[in-house]
């Protein structure tokens, strides 16, 4: 970096970095990437993504940086299924304030003297999302952002040091703990046995589980985000899944159950599947279906809708599902 910043440093403009990084460790060497850029006339932009290992310990500004967006969701209660909503304050030095969005009809400001024709779409954001944040912070307090906080970095680390002993965690700090998030490297049950990412997802989905992210930020990977919302007992019923599926794994690789013809390879398993008169696996069909004795509990099991699809062939081929238009 050091090397680069040199090289460019007449066109240096910033460097953009995430903290902890995605790789969900709290890079140590934070302050010296971002004195580097900034003594090279650069600025550091922080993305605020993982800023739940971060709120009540540290601050952007602690670790170098001179711009950073606060994600809502995740860190701040509001969900991040269906694509975000990625959305929040941006937190920057004061000369840096003068360039932040402002409004045309905006009138100059004291904290803002040269409103420069930026122009913010949403000045205010969302008000259906804001006032839950509100909210929760209201709610929580500082110690109880903080408390937050650090549940979220005590149950990664306690899902990584159960996972540990079946598969390799990719990436650690210094004293070999992870930040909020770890990832779990898959690659090894397709070198052993041809088991694929996409076939260890599939199985969660037996077990009740919508899979981790997968294969970012490294292919063939599963990227575990538990945060603090999740009690004991549901880590332990992911790990005791993850535990499991490797022993799945290593009845493929010992032989005993054929490459193709395994519950992972043919996951997920709907109940027609469980319904049909033959039934032609190598394993039994409690197995397929409830892999976890606990899922025989009233109400304890999730059903697949549907059987396993082509990923792939379905995003390159498109297929109309309309009911056919009929003439008069």
């Amino acid at each position: 970096l050091a090397a680069k910043a040199r090289q460019h440093r007449d066109r240096l403009a910033a460097l953009m970095i995430t903290y902890p990084s995605t790789h969900g460790v709290f890079e140590a060497g934070v302050r010296q990437a971002c004195a580097i850029v900034k003594e090279a006339g650069g600025r550091v932009y922080m993305d605020g993504a993982n800023f739940n290992a971060m709120v009540g310990l540290t601050h952007p500004r602690a670790c170098g940086a001179d711009v950073c967006h606060l994600n809502l969701h995740k860190t701040f209660c509001i969900p991040h299924g269906g694509g975000g909503p990625g959305m929040g304050p941006i937190g920057c030095t004061a000369e840096l304030a003068p360039f932040l969005p402002g409004v045309a009809a905006e009138p100059t400001r004291v904290d803002r003297p040269a409103v420069r024709g930026q122009v913010a779409g949403a000045p205010f954001g969302s008000p259906m999302v804001l006032p839950i944040t509100y909210a929760y912070l209201r709610m929580l307090g500082a110690e109880g952002l903080r408390d937050a906080t650090r549940r979220a970095i005590l149950n990664a680390n306690y899902m990584a040091t159960r996972l540990a002993g079946h598969y390799p965690i990719l990436y650690s700090g210094p004293g070999g703990r992870v930040a909020h998030e770890f990832i779990v490297d898959c690659r090894p049950l397709d070198e052993a046995a041809g088991i694929t990412i996409d076939d260890i997802a599939k199985r969660l989905m037996d077990y009740g589980f919508h899979a981790p992210t997968m294969s970012w930020p490294v292919a063939g990977t599963l990227m575990v985000e538990p945060t603090e919302s999740e009690t004991r007992a549901e880590l332990d019923r992911f790990c005791d899944a993850m535990i499991s599926i490797r022993g799945e794994a290593r009845r493929v690789e010992t032989g005993e159950w054929p490459a193709e013809h395994h519950p992972l390879r043919h996951a997920p398993h709907p109940a027609e599947v469980l319904l049909d008169e033959v039934w032609d696996r190598p394993y039994p069909r409690r197995l397929a279906t409830h892999p976890d004795p606990r899922q025989l509990e009233p109400g304890a099991k999730f059903w697949p809708a549907v059987a396993r699809i082509d990923n792939p062939y379905g995003d390159r081929n498109l297929h109309c599902t309309c009911a056919p238009m009929r003439s008069e």
